[in-house]
Order: structure tokens, then C-alpha cells, then sequence
């Protein structure tokens, strides 16, 4: 039998030359800088031929019988996937024994088997990464990594600003390798921990009193008609309509819960309008006191009972309201020659000036003027006559007068004429009634 050997190659170092060479046999790894093994057995197409087994060797191969037991082991390569059954039953030639030990490629060592297994540099501590890094085993070697949230650059872990890429849609807060989303009060971080949902406060919680409007991101409340907003945004107080003009309602106007109604003093109904008054007659009406002798006189808020006319001697009395002096009668030289009784009334606080009563002369005769004044009752010099033409005047109240009050005024018209040298007057006893209110 033959035995065909082929001799080991070593690495060589070219004198010169920065980069290492490798002899044959052997391939520079350029990741560590050593000569590896060829596995011819592998690479070269029928290496051996016939009978023969190719075994791999550092730095060549042989070719052994297939029957030959000498090198079954430990000369087989562990990287060969051609193994030699076993020997037949038979004489051993008496071939020469190899006693060369077996090399592991880098990153490999013999185990207790005397197999090579792969080093874990990362265990040993025998790696080149840097302390920032993190070192990961491979099949006969290692990579240097980082870990999540720091990128590796020119061999340096360094950390990732996720808060500066916009990763959260809100709110970002950057820790060591990582960062956490949150959001704005009024929304919450959705399940993919990065954008963020609209909170419905009014359905979830509901803050206002009354009326609750939900907003993006927050919500409003509203209060319902006769109601304010407080300050605090939340509670609603009743709002008091009264206090913002005197002219909502024509008498008085009463606040109330959430609104406000006008009422109106006795004597008087609220019309449809719900603010303004109107007098009730209640001569009218037939809704009153007096007496069959007296007379039902209605007033704004109220009526007055007055009694009949009763003229007074020397008067004699014409009619209802009319009392006459007779001009043959001695005691009638200087009374006025009639007078006659009227009656008014007048709201209070009446606008001034304001023309009030008008009196005039019945008839004229020729060569006579007329002369109006208030002969009684202007103490407080609240009225005034003007003559308006020949024979008319009118009666002016010149300052406001408040009621409940009467007023009582003779009002004298003087007759002069010059002809018949003639002087006489006339009165007109004018009662008015001033209401109470200006309504």
C-alpha cells in the first residue's frame, strides 16, 4: 500500500513587507491577523484517488489506504466529513506510527474530547471591545455591539437623543439608553406609548355644575340662562338681572333662581309684556268704598271718594260743581263771582316744565281784558300761569311733585274792562290728586 504524504507549510514574514504572507497551505484572516489552515480535503476535487482517504493536515493533506488504521485517529480532521469504516479482519501491515498533534483553527481550542470547540471570548475576557460596548460571541470569534438606545460610532457606545427625532408626539423625557412619551394634561399616551388621545373630561368626570363642552385637549363649561360663570371656570352662580338696570321691569324687579319676574304695586296688573303696569280702575269696575252720596274719582294705583259740592253762603249753587255770588247780594262786593270746582290727577315725579290745566274766558265783551293768576295753594311756588292769548291761559307746574299727594289750587281769572270801569273775577278750584308712582 502507499502512502502518500505531503510536507506542512509554516507562515512566513517577508523581510520588508508591513502585511504578513502565509506559505502554502495556509490563508490570511484578515479579521485576526493570522495564517489558517486550508482544508484541501475540502477545496481540492479528488484530492486522493482510488482506494484512498484524503486527510487533512496543517498546512497540506494525506492520502491514506482506506483500510489502514493508523490514521483513523487522531489524524482525521474534525472539519472532514470523510470518515474510514472500519478495518476488515486481516493482518496489520506494519506501518510507521504519526504522533503530530491536532491544531484547532483560531477561535478553537481542544476540549476533554479532544475536539475543538469554539471559544467564547466574551466569558474569558479575552475581547478587544470597549468598555462602552458590549461583547457578543460568534462561531470562532466575537462582534462588539451596544446596547439599545446608544449608537456605535468609531468604536465608541454613544447615547441616542430619541427626544430629538420626535419620537413622542407630546411630551419626551430622555433616560440613559431610552426615553419615555407622555402627554399634556387633557389627553393620554395611547397603547403604542408614543402618540396621545383626547380626554372627554365631560364624560369621564364631568367638572362642570351644569353645562360641560369637551375641547381638544381640555373642556369648557357653560352655565345655562340666568346663571355666571365663576372665576374658578367650574361653578355657576345665579346671575342677578335686577342689578344690571332699573328699567328691566317698570315698578320692581325681584331676582329669583337662574331668572328674575316684575311685579307691579297694588292698584295695578302686569301686562303681557311682563314689566310694565297699568292702573286699574276700579270705579270702573265698581271695585271701590264710597258711598251712593259720594262720587268714585279713580286715580293712578287708586280711586278717591268725594263728596258733592256744598257752596257756602253767600254762594248760591248752579249746578254740581258750580258756585254763583249774586251781584245784588252786599256780601258778594268783593268774592269772586263764581266758582267752579274741578278735579285731576297727575302721575308722580311728572317731567317739568309741563303744561297741566288750561282755563280760559267764556265769553268777551268789548272793551274788557283778562288777567289770569293763582290766587291760593303755590306755596311751594311749584306752578305757574301763562297767558297764552286774550282770553286763555295755562297752568305750568315748573318743579316735580311726588306723591301721594293733593294739590289744591285756586286759579283766578280777573276781568277788567275800562269802558264800564268794571272789575270782577272768577275762580276755578282745581284739586290734584299726585299718585304715588310715575306710572
Amino acid at each position: 500500500r502507499i502512502l502518500t504524504a505531503f510536507t506542512l507549510a509554516v507562515c512566513l514574514s517577508s523581510p520588508g513587507k508591513a502585511q504578513q504572507q502565509c506559505t502554502n497551505g495556509f490563508d490570511l484572516d484578515r479579521a485576526s491577523g493570522q495564517c489558517l489552515d486550508i482544508d484541501e480535503c475540502r477545496t481540492i476535487p479528488e484530492a486522493c484517488r482510488g482506494d484512498m482517504v484524503c486527510v487533512n493536515q496543517n498546512g497540506g493533506y494525506l492520502c491514506v489506504p482506506r483500510t489502514n488504521p493508523v490514521y483513523r485517529s487522531p489524524y482525521l480532521s474534525p472539519y472532514s466529513n470523510v470518515y474510514p469504516p472500519p478495518p476488515a479482519p486481516g493482518p496489520v501491515p506494519n506501518y510507521p506510527t504519526v504522533t503530530r498533534p491536532l491544531i484547532c483553527r483560531f477561535g478553537f481550542q481542544l476540549d476533554e474530547n479532544n475536539q475543538c470547540a469554539d471559544v467564547d471570548e466574551c466569558a474569558s475576557d479575552s475581547h478587544q471591545c470597549n468598555p462602552t460596548q458590549i461583547c457578543i460571541n460568534t462561531e470562532g470569534g466575537y462582534t462588539c455591539s451596544c446596547t439599545e438606545g446608544y449608537w456605535l460610532l468609531e468604536g465608541q457606545c454613544l447615547y441616542i437623543d430619541e427626544c430629538r427625532y420626535g419620537y413622542c408626539q407630546q411630551l419626551c423625557a430622555n433616560v440613559p439608553g431610552s426615553y419615555s412619551c407622555t402627554c399634556n394634561p387633557g389627553f393620554t399616551l395611547n397603547d403604542d406609548g408614543r402618540s396621545c388621545q383626547d380626554v372627554n373630561e365631560c364624560t369621564s368626570e364631568n367638572p362642570c355644575t351644569q353645562t360641560c363642552v369637551n375641547t381638544y385637549g381640555s373642556f369648557l363649561c357653560r352655565c345655562e340662562p340666568g346663571y355666571e360663570l365663576e372665576a374658578d371656570g367650574v361653578n355657576c352662580s345665579d346671575m342677578d338681572e335686577c342689578s344690571f338696570s332699573e328699567f328691566l321691569c317698570q315698578h320692581e324687579c325681584v331676582n329669583g333662581p337662574g331668572s328674575y319676574y316684575c311685579t307691579c304695586p297694588s292698584g295695578y296688573n302686569l301686562l303681557d309684556d311682563s314689566r310694565s303696569c297699568q292702573d286699574i280702575n276700579e270705579c270702573e269696575i265698581r271695585n271701590f268704598t264710597c258711598t251712593s252720596q259720594q262720587t268714585c274719582f279713580n286715580i293712578p294705583g287708586d280711586y278717591k271718594c268725594l263728596d258733592p259740592v256744598r257752596c257756602e253762603e253767600p254762594y248760591l249753587q248752579i249746578n254740581e260743581n258750580r258756585c254763583m255770588c249774586p251781584a245784588e247780594n252786599p256780601g258778594c262786593r268783593d268774592q269772586p263771582f263764581t266758582i267752579l270746582y274741578r278735579v285731576m290727577d297727575m302721575v308722580s315725579g311728572r317731567s317739568v316744565p309741563s303744561d297741566i290745566f288750561q282755563m280760559q274766558a267764556t265769553t268777551r265783551y268789548p272793551g274788557a281784558y283778562y288777567i289770569f293768576q293763582i290766587k291760593s295753594g303755590n306755596e311751594g311756588r311749584e306752578f305757574y300761569m301763562r297767558q297764552t292769548g286774550p282770553i286763555s291761559a295755562t297752568l305750568v307746574m315748573t318743579r316735580p311733585v311726588k306723591g301721594p299727594r293733593t294739590v289744591e289750587l285756586d286759579l283766578e281769572m280777573i276781568t277788567v274792562n275800562t269802558v264800564i270801569n268794571f272789575r270782577g273775577s272768577s275762580v276755578i278750584r282745581l284739586r290734584i290728586f299726585v299718585s304715588q308712582y310715575s306710572f
